[in-house]
């Protein structure tokens, strides 16, 4: 079934903004009250939100929710290049009000759940690590929206799933963004812009990597198999 242009806004929208959510207020919430919940709630937490982002709006946009997954769904050939703006819009304003959301009802604690890497490791090693967070994120959606009539409620644990394993085990060495807007947001509201140039490159080149082998080995599938 196709949707509307305004229905994909819509629906992008809405889901970028819980997905923020989602992403980053535990963070706030730990930073206000003192690592309550620590790093498997945050996992948690990524993983429930995230979830029922994609199990409601999923059928409607394919619940992209993230420029670098946009990207790498138009590499791929799920979307054409001239909803590329529509989904980035959508997004960039979803996730603004999901930072002001969470600033306004939990508090501005953590930088507002602020992504950043650790200097500890090398900048090619946490670079690297946030390129891999990509790859695996990117290639668990093409493997799960590749399959015909897979059930929405498999497709979303699935993916938060991803999502929730890259955030336990990477976010401690490169942040495990895997996602621009979602690193964006708590930046400019923060004011701490200094370790943006990671999360509006590595996730991209991910999510690119992905998609150009996945358009090669399957491009005679794409059409078939164009919807979640």
């Amino acid at each position: 079934m196709t949707y509307s242009n305004l229905q994909i806004f819509i629906v992008e929208l809405i889901g970028t903004f819980g997905l923020v959510i989602a992403a980053t207020v535990s963070v706030v919430y730990d930073g206000r009250f003192g690592q309550i919940l620590g790093p498997i709630g945050n996992a948690l937490v990524h993983f429930v939100g995230i979830s029922i982002m994609i199990f409601v709006f999923g059928k409607y946009s394919m619940a992209h929710f993230n420029p670098a997954i946009t990207i790498g769904f138009f590499i791929s050939g799920y979307i054409e290049a001239k909803k590329i703006p529509l989904y980035f819009v959508a997004q960039a304003i979803g996730g603004i009000l999901g930072s002001l959301f969470v600033k306004q009802v939990v508090g501005n604690y953590g930088n507002l759940g602020l992504n950043f890497p650790n200097y500890q490791y090398s900048i090619p090693f946490f670079y690297g690590v946030e390129i891999l967070a990509t790859i695996f994120l990117m290639g668990g959606i093409l493997i799960v929206v590749s399959k015909k009539k897979l059930p929405m409620a498999i497709i979303s644990t699935i993916i938060s799933g991803i999502i929730a394993l890259d955030v336990f085990f990477l976010s401690p060495i490169s942040g495990a963004s895997m996602n621009p807007i979602r690193s964006i947001a708590p930046a400019l509201l923060s004011g701490t812009l200094d370790d943006l140039w990671l999360y509006l490159t590595a996730p991209f080149i991910g999510s690119a990597i992905v998609a150009l082998i996945y358009r090669k080995k399957f491009y005679k599938n794409l059409v078939s198999n164009s919807s979640v």
